[in-house]
């Protein structure tokens, strides 16, 4: 058989294979190059983390101390009922603490009385909170003032806050909700106090006018920083059109704030849950009516057999822990619910 003869490549083949391999090699330097530049920024990287680790240790500890060890005990001891810790013996391990909470008629009592202050008292102080301040971004010389005015009670201790409208909604005739009524010929009303006959109704009334009033500071401080942060073309473009106040405040207002209404909403929701000084100063230890605790609530439930461990019946400590987690899966089963639920009208 005769050699076949190989061929040459062709002139243009030789330029492709030609231009092929520079772009080879400039891929591949260009990969090296950026992998040492990965390596860099993960060394840059690693030397921050442990400046913010630095930073950020004080705060941790402290949460850890004071936030997530007694959450992790709390967890414990509800299972625990004869815990003592006096002598830290955990005992056995059941769930009859949460059988005897579930069975309580009392405690079913302070959720209701607590879902009904939530129900009531944070929808209405959202919807005043956003009124206000809308009013006060239209107001401009007097906007320090009146912010000064509405944050007071945010930074006045709830015991002596209670203890004014204690004072104001006085159960005698010389309280001045009282004097009102009576001055247009309506009998007095025991709005407050230890006394036995308290109409529930009022009792609710003022837990609820305190709640608004004492939780206006933030929701106004919130509120006036989102509002003041949308974009001025937005109104101008309304004012252009002739748009009415309340159109622009429905479709541009409110949808540009819903992450911040979000945010109140849930937190009013979690404070509302928690509301116990309020009722003690307006009512007293026995939290209304002597000591048929009418208007006790959900921490005030758990106060009352917390308050019964330190007077010598150490294992109730587990009920009042068995109590404290079930509002606190409560408050975090509602609070997932409603961010699902908003999820699509929350407007980023």
């Amino acid at each position: 058989m005769e050699n076949q003869e190989v061929k040459k490549p062709s002139f243009l083949a030789r330029i492709g294979n030609f231009f092929k391999t520079i772009g080879r090699k400039i891929s591949e330097r260009a990969a090296k190059k950026a992998g040492s530049s990965n390596k860099t920024q993960m060394l840059e990287w690693k030397k921050d983390g442990w400046k913010a680790a630095i930073c950020l240790a004080p705060a941790l500890l402290i949460l850890a101390v004071f936030t997530f060890y007694p959450i992790v005990n709390t967890f414990l001891v509800s299972f625990f009922p004869s815990y003592n810790y006096l002598d830290d013996n955990f005992g056995y391990f059941a769930f009859d603490s949460y059988a005897q909470v579930l069975q309580d008629s009392t405690f079913w009592r302070a959720m209701g009385n607590t879902a009904l202050m939530v129900i009531v008292s944070v929808p209405l102080s959202i919807i005043i909170a956003l009124v206000i301040t809308v009013l006060l971004n239209s107001i401009k010389k007097l906007q320090g003032f009146f912010q000064i005015i509405f944050f007071l009670p945010y930074v006045t201790n709830g015991i002596a806050f209670g203890l004014v409208f204690a004072t104001i909604f006085s159960p005698m005739d010389y309280g001045l909700v009282n004097t009102i009524l009576n001055a247009f010929g309506i009998d007095s009303v025991s709005w407050t106090g230890t006394a036995r006959n308290i109409p529930y109704w009022a009792g609710i009334f003022v837990i609820t006018v305190n709640a608004i009033w004492n939780g206006l500071a933030f929701k106004i401080l919130v509120f006036l920083s989102g509002i003041q942060g949308i974009d001025k073309q937005y109104y101008q473009a309304a004012q252009v059109d002739a748009t009415p106040k309340l159109r622009v405040f429905t479709r541009i207002t409110v949808p540009l704030l819903s992450p911040m209404i979000l945010y109140i909403t849930i937190t009013s929701m979690m404070g509302a849950f928690k509301s116990y000084s309020s009722v003690v100063s307006l009512f007293g230890e026995s939290m209304g009516n002597g000591q048929n605790e009418t208007f006790i609530t959900a921490v005030g439930y758990i106060y009352k057999y917390f308050n019964k461990v330190t007077d010598g019946l150490p294992w109730l400590l587990s009920r009042a822990s068995a109590a404290a987690v079930i509002l606190f899966l409560f408050i975090l089963v509602i609070t997932l619910f409603q961010m699902w639920a908003n999820k699509k009208k929350v407007h980023y």
